[in-house]
């Protein structure tokens, strides 16, 4: 079923089979993954533009979260590439490291630091990775919290939050940060029906801001009005891409015809 999200204006759509941009940020080019004998992602090749917002569906188990954990090395791969702002993925060190603050990761868990207040937690990157002065990280760590709708929980602990305002925290941690780039590993997996909306709308203003972004969901909703294109996978492989208007109404590949059927009937 598909949940409602608000009212809000969608982002303009580019012409049908383009993403109306030419400025790559992300190139994954043959990526293969294995698990021991197990192939993971076959053949993968997708480039992502600045400012282009891509969502990744399909059933389970399709590779969609490898994919999106491969982007910042969070899963090393097994042969191909990927190139991010010109530059080939770090293998280990400061480099990696400086990646990792490049690209922010939003997981299903909300990985807070129970034992941090809200405003310590996403204020501990900037200070430690970025060498920023804990005014400034303060400042720009209350002006987030308020964008995503938490300012005034800034001085609570994780646990007095809904999982939906600790999702929102998450996203703001990774935001302090100034990332080129934003990954959502099926964000609203674990929050409880009511709280999903209050996360895609702060997700769908992300959009609307400009902010790249590679997004795992199961939110068909989300994808129709925030992406700019869809990609479609199954048993490790992009089977399609199109832009939403064009994967939901008329969908290439039988696979992704049976997806879209199932959603529609259960």
């Amino acid at each position: 079923m598909v949940r409602a999200l608000s009212d809000e204006p969608g982002r303009p759509q580019p012409p049908a089979g383009s993403t109306g941009r030419a400025d790559p940020l992300v190139v994954i080019s043959d990526v293969q993954k294995h698990y021991g004998d197990f192939q993971a992602l076959t053949d993968i090749n997708l480039s992502v533009n600045r400012g282009e917002v891509v969502v990744v569906i399909g059933p389970s188990g399709s590779g969609k979260s490898t994919l999106c954990r491969t982007i910042n090395r969070l899963e090393t791969i097994t042969s191909g590439s990927i190139v991010i702002d010109g530059k080939a993925l770090p293998q280990e060190g400061r480099e990696l490291a400086r990646l990792r603050a490049d690209v922010g990761m939003v997981f299903q868990s909300f990985n807070l630091f129970a034992h941090l207040t809200i405003l310590d937690n996403v204020t501990l990157g900037p200070i430690k990775v970025k060498g920023m002065k804990k005014a400034d990280a303060e400042r720009e760590a209350c002006a987030l919290l308020d964008r995503v709708g938490v300012g005034q929980q800034a001085s609570k602990l994780p646990a007095q939050l809904s999982g939906g305002q600790q999702q929102r925290v998450a996203i703001a941690r990774a935001l302090a940060m100034s990332p080129k780039l934003m990954l959502f590993d099926e964000p609203t997996s674990a929050l409880d029906p009511e709280m999903i909306n209050e996360v895609l709308d702060v997700m769908v203003g992300l959009a609307q801001s400009g902010m790249t972004m590679i997004v795992v969901t199961h939110e068909m909703g989300f994808a129709r009005k925030a992406a700019d294109r869809v990609v479609f996978m199954s048993d490790g492989q992009i089977v399609e891409e199109a832009t939403p208007d064009e994967f939901f109404t008329n969908p290439k590949s039988a696979r992704a015809k049976d997806f879209l059927s199932k959603l529609i009937t259960h």
